[in-house]
């Protein structure tokens, strides 16, 4: 039962990078700083204080510029990279001395995790861009942010939660996305008919 638990973990971790690589990382350093959880090595770096500055204020750069609609295609084609690192990192993280499942595993699965949560954010938020000027960014980043930081907390403290949150919300995502995208795709007709 406690490899489902730390497995639950990673992949609640995992899921949050996709939407902000660094607020998770940060989590699960503090926590572990303050003993709450065990990490297995050698991820328990990332409870060492200069690891966690570090850390901090890429979270920092990384909440200020994906407010900028200039600067956040920059910070979202970066994150191709850096959030399914993150991911793999934090499931691996999260197993603590449990070597049940096998790493390379648990690591694909936080790849594929924080993969799939960034491609879908980075699908969005073109459509939000066009379609609010840019003026909707910093409010769907800010939601990013607060749900990252909250499916990170969960996903230590109540791990099978965390999972279910996780898919409740990529069914919201992959809704309203779709509504979105056929709402532009209207306009789009409006505006190449004339109609507009």
């Amino acid at each position: 039962m406690e490899w489902i638990i730390a497995l639950a973990t990673g992949l609640g971790l995992a899921t949050a990078s996709g939407l902000n690589a660094y607020l998770p990382l940060l989590t699960i350093g503090i926590f572990a700083r303050l003993g709450m959880i065990q990490l297995a090595e050698p991820f328990d770096l990332l409870s060492n204080v200069f690891v966690l500055l570090v850390i901090a204020v890429l979270a920092v750069l990384d909440f200020a510029g994906d407010k900028l609609p200039a600067v956040d295609s920059f910070f979202h084609a970066a994150g191709i990279v850096i959030n399914p690192i993150a991911g793999a990192i934090l499931a691996l993280a999260s197993q603590g001395d449990l070597a049940t499942v096998s790493p390379i595993l648990v690591g694909a699965a936080g790849l594929l995790a924080a993969g799939s949560t960034h491609a879908a954010r980075a699908s969005v938020r073109p459509v939000v861009t066009a379609a609010t000027g840019g003026t909707g960014n910093p409010i769907i980043s800010t939601i990013e942010d607060v749900t990252s930081l909250v499916l990170s907390i969960l996903a230590i403290l109540v791990p099978i939660f965390a999972v279910v949150l996780a898919i409740v919300l990529a069914f919201v995502a992959y809704r309203v996305f779709r509504r979105a995208a056929k709402i532009w795709r209207k306009k789009d007709d409006a505006v190449v008919n004339g109609k507009v």
